[in-house]
């Protein structure tokens, strides 16, 4: 994948509240947004241009031939062939965004060229005999401007690229011959100089627009689905309008977790006159993601569906707590009449997890149960079940493309749901309870998190000094990008 729409990846400016795992999320909104600024514009577009360079050094152009007539001489009959770029510098090159598309000027451009030539004549001085004559030259091509014109539109879920013009124009050209008879130089240049500007024009003017091909071709096979893990994957299917403005453009994605390989229907596109907000606090950053909280109460939804939510506490720090002897004090009738049981701790979400956000805080909110098991033999007695709510806060940031969290214990409250034991002291289990949320629950939890969520940003390009920033239902990623030269993928011009 090759020009510089592939950082492009993105997502979107228009939320809505998290909805229940019993209501879908409709496919044709948008919970991801990413915003390509200028500087990031810039910097895609110089790797971008020494790509196009790469590809079009050690281009051969077709072989021109052409008679002309020299005084003194009478009839030549000229030949360049092996006309080959060795050599292209570009002095300098922009790229604008804008309504009607995107625009990409390079001027300044020049290229060393190096070729065969052979004549051959017959004279007039000397009758009917043929003389020929053959050498190399150098020919350097200086002044030249390329102007790409570039269509980018969502087609059914799809990124559309479209080249709307190319054009090219050469302003001056040198010619050195080496070997030959010198004196035929003027007449060589008169004779090729318009040729080989005409020659430098189409060959550039193809070259790029079969490098865009390729680029449109690659951005319809582009995956609606990013996998996350052997159960889901996050929806990236495209949505809304390509927001072009004259300083960024924007894509909207769906965003919202979805099973592995689930067939996705195609969103009914609804337009929309939105504007993807920057939130970076520094300005100069090349790219802005946002993520509502939708887009992770849609993974808790998912998971608490498929029936992840639950877990069998066989090992805890203090595994006295796994014994009933352990809980001789806090829960004397459940030792006398179980003395010395191994025990298992059942604990099992009784909803989704529930992620808010909000300026500089995110935070979730669990609802679990607790059902105390003890052991006897081949058998496994539920004694009792204890009701929680927990409150806990988040840190949000960035690992490599990932973005991951740690949570940590704020509040929580308890309740007996129910207990074949009797009546349960609650202000003596309470204790108990932070510390095996303390220790099991959160590090379990925190062990998830830290594999992170990966963000849609292209194979080889990494962020770098990435900013989070937190607001009114959302997460912003503020960062920069750095580029590894080794990604040949990326780079493949053939």
């Amino acid at each position: 994948m090759q020009p510089f729409f592939f950082l492009l990846l993105l997502f979107t400016s228009s939320f809505i509240p998290t909805q229940s795992q019993s209501q879908p999320q409709p496919q044709n909104q948008a919970f991801i947004s990413l915003l390509i600024t200028q500087n990031g514009l810039n910097f895609v577009k110089n790797i971008l241009t020494q790509k196009a360079i790469s590809s079009i050094v050690s281009l051969q152009l077709p072989n021109i031939e052409k008679g002309t007539r020299i005084p003194m001489l009478g009839s030549v009959y000229f030949v360049l062939s092996n006309i080959t770029i060795y050599e292209i510098d570009v002095d300098s090159s922009n790229v604008k965004p804008g309504e009607n598309g995107i625009e990409i000027l390079a001027s300044g451009v020049s290229c060393n060229m190096s070729l065969d030539w052979s004549y051959e004549y017959s004279s007039i001085w000397f009758g009917p005999v043929k003389v020929s004559d053959q050498g190399s030259a150098q020919v350097q091509v200086e002044g030249m401007k390329v102007e790409l014109k570039l269509g980018l539109e969502n087609q059914e879920g799809y990124l559309d690229l479209k080249l709307k013009d190319c054009d090219s124009s050469v302003k001056d050209i040198s010619i050195k011959l080496d070997g030959g008879a010198s004196w035929l130089y003027q007449g060589i240049l008169d004779a090729f100089e318009g040729n080989i500007g005409s020659a430098v024009e189409n060959a550039i003017t193809k070259k790029l627009g079969e490098g865009i091909t390729r680029l449109d071709s690659y951005l319809k096979s582009l995956p609606k689905e990013v996998p996350v893990d052997d159960h889901s994957s996050l929806n990236v299917t495209f949505v809304n309008n390509v927001l072009l403005s004259d300083s960024s453009i924007g894509f909207e994605t769906n965003g919202l977790f979805i099973k592995r390989n689930d067939s996705l229907p195609i969103p009914n596109l609804w337009h929309k006159n939105s504007k993807l907000p920057i939130l970076c606090t520094n300005s100069s950053k090349m790219l802005a993601i946002s993520l509502d909280e939708a887009v992770f109460n849609s993974a808790s939804s998912l998971y608490y569906d498929a029936k992840f939510m639950h877990w069998i506490v066989d090992k805890i720090p203090d595994q006295s707590l796994l014994n009933t002897a352990g809980w001789r004090f806090i829960i004397p009738q459940l030792y006398r009449k179980y003395p010395n049981h191994e025990m298992n701790l059942n604990i099992s979400l009784s909803s989704p997890p529930v992620v808010e956000i909000s300026d500089q805080k995110a935070g979730v909110e669990i609802f679990a149960d607790l059902t105390i098991d003890v052991l006897e033999e081949d058998k496994v007695i539920p004694v009792a079940c204890i009701s929680l709510m927990i409150q806990a806060s988040g840190l949000v940031k960035i690992n490599g493309n990932n973005l991951v969290g740690t949570i940590r214990l704020g509040d929580f409250g308890m309740s007996l749901k129910w207990s074949n034991i009797g009546n349960l002291r609650m202000f003596l289990i309470q204790p108990v309870m932070w510390t095996i949320i303390e220790t099991v629950f959160l590090p379990y939890a925190n062990a998830h998190l830290s594999k992170g969520l990966p963000l849609p940003i292209i194979h080889g390009f990494t962020l770098q000094d990435a900013e989070i920033i937190l607001s009114s239902s959302r997460v912003a990623v503020c960062s920069d990008v750095s580029f590894a030269e080794s990604n040949k993928h990326f780079l493949q011009s053939h």
